[in-house]
């Protein structure tokens, strides 16, 4: 169909207050807003204020309200346990409607926090849901983080009640929960009152008497709650970002500009109709997972699959294909990473042909910058469009990327497409002015920002300031840096402490990953500045082969260093690539380039708390020895 895209783009910005009101109108309120937009307190501004509603109402109950009650809501696909179970509307509605009454039974009263704590299974999106039903925040923290990062969180979000598992489950083994739970309550200085514990077949947890209460025997003897009315702008959330130093941030999120954000980009970015299979392949300890597992697709009526495996392993790399087949998804949104796992283990897509593939409409790929040859080899292999968007855990739904709802515009490899309605994105360069076309700069939002986004951080006003908004005054620095071309289409090239001075030249690390990745024989790729007494820093690149390939490693990084010389510029001219087994990544699929960099830099770092595995850290100090380019490293 033909795009509405630069009709609507134009209007959101032009008459923000009227655009999203009328978003507001396809959800149940219990009350309407006094002002679309309160901008009575620059820089924190609030939407819908003075509305009321539930967000878990807004999931649940008003599906089954309007006779959809029998259509599945969730979807338990569990490779790792050999489990498969569906939910309807109704199942859903009754089961959390049980939890959220265990919950309140242990005191816990609208505006209270609850920790959640748990592995990829239908009680977290019930955890998430039933404290969203009786008006709780609730903070989720990645199932098998570390104890320190448990403590830190506990200490800062102060929440009288954990809910948690006995343990996850990886591709082949098997995490105890409890012993990790214990060590960071131990650790905190706040002590929640009691958790409420889950216990999986695969492991038993010890339970502590007078705090820890069995999940089963507390929910079947509760009664079930109703829904509380909330101010649109109460938290509905607190999601901590890691990071390398300091205390997490714990980003907000409200309950009214969240709920019509979400139900909005269902239709128009994602291009969804009710009853339809949505499938995010991430976690509900991540942004993603909160966005597009459990909310978005609930808040508009669709069929969500939570999904508990990787995308290669559990058992291959033709599990995303099966469950395709299995489920009729229409959309999956996963992160590149993913896809250059599958590309790497299953280069000439076999595995693809072995399944149904027919209800697949659309994937969608987030969370890193994305490749052009990745793209390219997954639309070769699935002929269907691939869109590539952007957004991060602070904004909690896309800023840029192709709004398939209002049309598809036609794709560029290698850019997010456009600014998605409601978002005001420029180019900015050190001086605080919009850079010209083509001129890579730093990427930020003007203000106020869409609803949905964080209005602040928990219990630190003046850290949101300093962290967002003051480097651009009237701006939100995303920390991404990139550039926009004549067509208004946005390149986010990297991180903006991965543009890198190459004596004197500011040069992007994403555009030379760009051209390593386009070799044959490379599956993924990372390319990271190092500190050069001569030139300031030099780029240094790493690269992960494809299964199976016959090229001897030398050529390989032979040519790509004179790919790297010929499109680019000798001025970019790579230290050297260094061919690696894996890179280290968070659990998320996040390269940790800023780690990798600080190894062969000699400075000290921090073991990130997210870390898919810390051994993969040794393995790369142990390359950049062999090549004599790792200094000194404290760690």
């Amino acid at each position: 169909m033909p795009s509405r895209y630069d009709e609507v783009y134009r209007r959101s910005l032009a008459d923000p207050q009227g655009y999203w009101a009328e978003a507001a109108e396809a959800l149940d309120w219990d009350k309407r807003w006094d002002k679309v937009l309160d901008d009575s307190r620059p820089p924190f501004y609030r939407w819908f204020a003075g509305g009321k509603l539930n967000t878990c109402y807004n999931c649940l109950d008003r599906h089954v309200m309007n006779g959809d009650g029998d259509r599945v809501a969730l979807i338990y696909d569990s490779p790792v346990t050999n489990t498969i179970k569906h939910f309807t509307y109704a199942e859903l509605t009754r089961e959390v409607a049980k939890l959220a009454g265990a919950i309140k039974a242990q005191g816990i009263d609208p505006g209270d926090r609850v920790l959640i704590y748990m592995p990829m299974v239908p009680e977290a999106a019930m955890a998430m849901l039933a404290c969203a039903r009786i008006g709780a925040i609730h903070s989720v923290v990645f199932g098998g983080f570390a104890p320190r990062e448990l403590a830190s969180r506990i200490d800062d979000a102060k929440p009288k009640l954990v809910l948690s598992a006995s343990c996850g489950i990886e591709v082949h083994r098997v995490i105890a929960y409890k012993p990790l739970l214990d060590e960071g309550i131990a650790t905190s200085t706040y002590k929640p009152a009691h958790c409420i514990v889950l216990q999986r077949p695969q492991a038993k947890a010890e339970m502590v008497p007078g705090r820890d209460l069995d999940w089963q025997e507390t929910v079947a003897k509760a009664p079930p709650a109703d829904c509380v009315s909330v101010a649109a702008t109460d938290p509905l959330y607190i999601l901590y970002t890691s990071g390398t130093t300091g205390n997490p941030k714990g980003i907000v999120r409200d309950n009214g500009g969240h709920a019509v954000a979400l139900n909005w980009t269902m239709k128009y970015f994602y291009g969804m109709e009710p009853g339809q299979t949505f499938m995010a392949g991430s976690d509900v300890g991540w942004v993603v997972g909160h966005s597009y597992i459990v909310y978005g697709p609930l808040m508009y009526g669709l069929t969500s699959v939570l999904f508990e495996g990787k995308p290669v392993g559990t058992p291959d790399a033709g599990v995303y294909w099966r469950l395709v087949q299995d489920h009729k998804i229409n959309a999956i949104f996963t992160a590149p990473t993913a896809f250059r796992a599958i590309r790497r283990d299953d280069p000439d897509g076999k595995l693809i042909q072995k399944y149904d593939r027919a209800s697949l409409h659309t994937l969608f790929l987030a969370g890193e910058r994305c490749d052009p040859p990745t793209i390219a080899w997954a639309e070769e292999k699935l002929k269907i469009p691939v869109i590539d968007h952007w957004w991060q855990t602070e904004s909690g739904w896309v800023m840029a990327g192709n709004c398939v709802g209002l049309g598809r515009l036609p794709v560029k490899h290698g850019s997010v497409t456009k600014p998605v309605p409601g978002w005001d994105l420029h180019v900015l360069g050190t001086d605080g002015h919009d850079v010209k076309a083509g001129e890579i700069g730093a990427i930020a939002m003007k203000l106020p920002l869409a609803p949905g986004s964080s209005p602040t951080l928990w219990n630190a006003d003046q850290r949101y300031i300093d962290a967002y908004l003051k480097e651009f005054p009237g701006y939100y620095a995303t920390a991404d840096a990139g550039y926009i071309d004549e067509d208004g289409y946005v390149f986010v090239m990297t991180r903006t402490d991965d543009v890198i001075n190459v004596a004197g030249h500011r040069l992007s690390t994403g555009a030379m990953e760009e051209v390593v990745a386009a070799h044959e024989d490379v599956a993924e790729c990372a390319v990271i500045g190092i500190a050069d007494e001569l030139k300031g820093q030099v780029p240094l690149g790493f690269i992960v082969l494809k299964a199976g390939t016959n090229t001897p490693q030398e050529t390989v990084s032979k040519e790509v260093l004179a790919l790297v010389r010929e499109r680019i510029g000798a001025v970019a001219s790579l230290k050297a690539a260094l061919v690696v087994q894996r890179l280290p990544k968070t659990r998320s699929g996040k390269i940790l380039r800023g780690t990798m960099r600080s190894i062969a830099d000699g400075q000290d770092y921090k073991m990130p708390a997210t870390i898919d595995d810390p051994v993969i850290l040794d393995e790369i100090t142990g390359h950049l020895k062999d090549a004599g380019l790792a200094k000194a490293v404290a760690k």
